[in-house]
């Protein structure tokens, strides 16, 4: 009977344990929210900082901005000759940046630079023809050759064994690896 009762204030007396561990566990929990919330608090109020600054920056620039408004609507009232005269100004600007820019692709492309880079593209383009070519080649081979006389190899009678097979085609099978 004594064995009884001291099983069962054993058993307990570890429950007890084990809740107290998890209650300590859960102060703990709620003593990082609280420090957590505390930070979280101190970067709200360090963005309020931040926001009213911003806010009175702006209305800084906006003032200048507002200072600046008289000088663009003189601009607006200028004489219509100096506005024609800024205007051709503009389009000869403009014709000779293009006059230059085509001079400039001009000699360009009679460099020996040029020349160069043209010789190479061409050879590269021709290598990369031919190699599909081959590939293809390749294919044709394999697809119409190599596969059927496999197949014929290994028929009940065999109009050519796998040994012919492989003497014929034994380069093909070198590149393969």
């Amino acid at each position: 009977m004594e064995a009884i009762h001291q099983a069962s204030y054993a058993d307990i007396l570890i429950e007890r344990e084990v809740l107290m561990q998890k209650y300590i566990h859960l102060v703990q929990i709620v003593e990082t929210e609280k420090i957590a919330a505390n930070q979280l608090r101190h970067q709200l109020e360090d963005q309020d900082t931040e926001i009213e600054r911003l806010k009175s920056e702006i209305i800084a620039l906006n003032k200048t901005k507002e200072r600046m408004r008289p000088y663009q609507s003189n601009q607006e009232d200028e004489d219509p000759d100096i506005k024609k005269i800024k205007k051709v100004q503009s389009f000869m600007r403009g014709w000779l940046c293009r006059r230059k820019w085509k001079t400039i692709v001009q000699d360009y492309i009679c460099s020996p630079h040029a020349e160069s880079m043209r010789k190479r593209n061409q050879i590269v383009f021709t290598m990369v023809e031919a190699e599909s070519e081959y590939v293809h080649q390749l294919y044709i081979l394999v697809n119409g050759f190599l596969r059927p006389l496999r197949m014929a190899a290994s028929s009940k009678k065999p109009p050519i064994s796998h040994d012919d097979v492989s003497s014929i085609f034994l380069n093909r099978f070198v590149l393969d690896k």
